[in-house]
């Protein structure tokens, strides 16, 4: 056989070999994906059915469609797995997590609520971007990484949203909260969860920047809106809305400020002292704050105001101190006096 042949032969083969090679690794990558894909969808189930069964409610294979946005022809095999497995039990179309699988569903809860706690301390993310980022971090962090996590934050027994975090036991501390529209009318109350699902409820409620551990009191409970005022704000919601709002009643050293209001909202000639800083204010902003003077007591006025409001220039402890609103927001204070102004 001449050289040419002997050639055109061995690449052929080197080709076909490359060929081999890389279906070989394509498939690999596919199967690695489909099984990180598969642990994902279980995880996500395993969490749903958790918070299904907080509720005391129950759900069938359809409402887990609904609610993880998943096709009943894709999420049936997973189900089946896991009944297979032992983490879930079905009874009349109904699905129920099993010890086993209320074990593992608790260190899904665990290290969500954990990494929520870790993007309000130590990140600059808004609020509304917590849930979807904790939501990528809980299927990929082993033990030792989640055990790290939580000292790093000094194991926190709570989320930024004021929902307990699982110990690594899986203990859950007991809470006694109401929801906003069965809360009694005209008493002092402290918002201590809101709940982030759905998203476009939670959304709603940050854009009224509603916090957690704001001072509230209900004026009105219908079954078509609940009225109530917050830091100076009076808010109508519906009650479905509403419903993702928990309040307790304030600590025995706590005390209603009827007439506070934010630091957003003080204008020109107006002087006020310093009540407090939101527990939303959290981080880099809030030791910024306290660098700054802000403490409780503490007068405030408006110095001057940027053309297009936003910041504002705040004259605090002599010093002329410029604040962003949604940071001004987070500063609750109580007025003082008016007086004249004379620009």
């Amino acid at each position: 056989m001449n050289p040419a042949a002997l050639n055109l032969i061995g690449f052929f083969a080197l080709v076909a070999l490359l060929w081999l090679a890389i279906r070989l690794i394509t498939r690999k990558n596919i199967l690695h994906t489909k099984t990180r894909q598969q642990k994902t969808l279980t995880e996500d189930i395993l969490k749903q059915l958790y918070h299904v069964e907080q509720s005391q409610r129950s759900a069938t294979l359809s409402d887990l469609s609904g609610a993880l946005k998943v096709r009943r022809s894709k999420i049936l095999p997973v189900i089946e797995a896991m009944a297979a497995s032992g983490l879930i039990q079905t009874s009349d179309d109904r699905l129920q997590l099993t010890p086993a699988g209320r074990e593992y569903a608790l260190k899904i809860v665990r290290v969500h609520r954990l990494w929520e706690k870790y993007l309000a301390e130590k990140t600059g993310h808004q609020p509304s971007e917590w849930h979807h980022l904790a939501e990528k971090m809980e299927h990929r962090l082993d033990e030792a990484a989640i055990s790290n996590l939580s000292a790093s934050l000094g194991n926190p027994l709570f989320d930024p949203h004021g929902d307990p975090i699982p110990s690594a036991k899986g203990e859950v501390l007991p809470v006694k909260w109401q929801p906003l529209p069965s809360y009694p009318e005209n008493v002092p109350g402290k918002i201590v969860h809101i709940e982030d699902e759905p998203g476009v409820i939670y959304q709603q409620i940050l854009a009224r920047r509603i916090l957690v551990g704001s001072h509230v009191k209900i004026r009105k409970s219908t079954a078509r809106e609940i009225v109530f005022t917050c830091e100076g704000h009076q808010h109508r919601l519906s009650p479905i809305v509403a419903a993702n709002i928990s309040v307790g009643p304030l600590a025995t050293e706590e005390h209603y400020q009827e007439n506070a209001i934010r630091l957003s909202a003080l204008r020109e000639g107006e002087q006020a002292r310093v009540i407090g800083i939101s527990q939303e204010c959290r981080g880099a902003s809030r030791r910024r704050l306290l660098d700054l003077g802000i403490l409780p007591g503490t007068t405030v006025e408006v110095d001057f105001t940027s053309p297009l409001q936003d910041p504002v220039a705040y004259k605090i402890r002599n010093t002329t101190i410029a604040l962003r609103q949604d940071l001004a927001d987070l500063i609750l204070i109580k007025k003082t006096n008016t007086h004249a102004y004379a620009g």
